[in-house]
């Protein structure tokens, strides 16, 4: 078998599901104030929105890969890697053999290194490998998890990340993780009312459920400790990405100073290499790799393996809202839950039923459980356009 093909695709789901406006006062990450990096400078720190590129203009991306048997496999990766698919890594796939794919891996690594190691080029490769893992599962009419060792849970027990806290908690979420809305440039008056979230959160979950937080670069050193001071009456199971990714030795401070949560981090890093400083720093208790900007599946496991050796739990940024993710985590003997994000609240009832169906919702003493697709690859459910 030989790749034939590599071309950027649009995809449609294959059953859609309505459209609707989310009900007034919703959650997103887009529409209202999470703290970030930016959140120092007044113009942009209302939302998101404000500082992240126009829409469509630095997109993600989905590959196609074909052979010369007809298989096709299907991978999504970040933020403009697409154009390094295109002028760069497909001359270096065409005509190879997609079991190769540790090779490919490395040839891909190798040959972008001198412009890359971080950002785009491992959102291109990340697609890349996804589409390849995809294929080769298509190619033997296997779902991914099987190639990778096979099942190690019944099924994933799962988070909800997201502040339409009553939404969660009714949908039978007992994990929930909340957005920080504010950070230092919003002084003692921000950190109150990031406790009131949390304690809207605590309340409405109950004194047993799990609340982790994600502060998404925002944070300094001192504010951290601060908050994890003020918060520590209402038991926080982790702090995530309170600082910048690069500050390898900030987070290993916090993580020696703080024993009342666990600090973790990881969404932002690329490539084994990558958490290797984070291992070196001690810096996480938790890693958090995303398979679309990581390296993809070949690099996550590389990361799952090396986390593995010093007792790390690896759970996946984003791990439970694509199959790629599903399959990692029902593989990996060290990730125990997946991250999922609830259709907004204000849907027909055909929304949420889809959800539940698409990504196989059971219910049972941890609350809401998953499991990716039988069907052969990740098992996508689009189709490309």
């Amino acid at each position: 078998m030989k790749i034939t093909s590599v071309r950027l695709v649009n995809t449609r789901p294959k059953r859609p599901v309505p459209s609707y406006t989310p009900a007034p006062g919703s959650w997103s990450t887009q529409a209202v104030e999470v703290a970030n990096p930016m959140s120092i400078y007044p113009r942009y720190k209302a939302t998101r929105s404000l500082f992240f590129p126009d829409a469509g203009k630095v997109p993600g991306f989905t590959v196609e890969i074909a052979t010369d048997k007809g298989v096709k496999g299907y991978g999504s990766g970040g933020a403009a890697g697409g154009v390094i698919v295109e002028g760069h890594l497909t001359k270096l796939l065409l005509g190879e053999d997609p079991f190769d794919i540790e090779k490919l891996w490395d040839i891909q690594w190798r040959s972008t290194m001198h412009y890359g190691r971080m950002g785009v080029t491992m959102n291109a490769i990340s697609g890349v490998d996804l589409a390849l893992w995809d294929l080769i599962g298509n190619a033997l009419g296997m779902p991914v998890y099987k190639l990778l060792g096979g099942q190690t849970k019944d099924r994933i027990p799962a988070y909800c990340t997201g502040n339409d806290i009553e939404q969660h908690v009714e949908f039978g979420f007992k994990r929930l993780k909340l957005a920080m809305p504010h950070g230092p440039a919003d002084g003692r008056e921000g950190m109150r009312r990031n406790e009131e979230v949390v304690k809207r959160a605590r309340a409405v979950l109950g004194p047993d459920g799990e609340i982790m937080l994600d502060c998404w670069m925002a944070w300094t050193e001192r504010y951290t400790l601060e908050m994890a001071a003020l918060l520590e009456p209402h038991r926080i199971y982790w702090m995530e990405e309170v600082l910048q990714p690069h500050d390898y030795a900030g987070f290993g401070r916090l993580r020696k100073a703080i024993r009342s949560t666990r600090i973790v981090t990881g969404e932002h890093e690329y490539g084994r290499y990558g958490f290797r400083n984070l291992l070196e720093h001690e810096a996480a208790e938790i890693w958090q790799p995303d398979l679309h900007w990581c390296g993809g599946l070949t690099e996550a496991r590389k990361i799952a393996a090396l986390a593995a050796a010093y007792d790390i739990p690896v759970i996946p940024h984003g791990g439970g809202t694509t199959q790629d993710g599903l399959h990692f985590i029902m593989s990996a003997t060290n990730s125990p839950w997946a991250e999922m994000f609830l259709p907004p609240p204000g849907g027909p009832p055909e929304v949420y039923k889809r959800f539940e169906e698409e990504y196989r919702v059971t219910r049972g003493p941890e609350g809401i459980y998953t499991a990716p697709s039988d069907r052969p690859g990740f098992g996508w459910d689009f189709e490309p356009v």
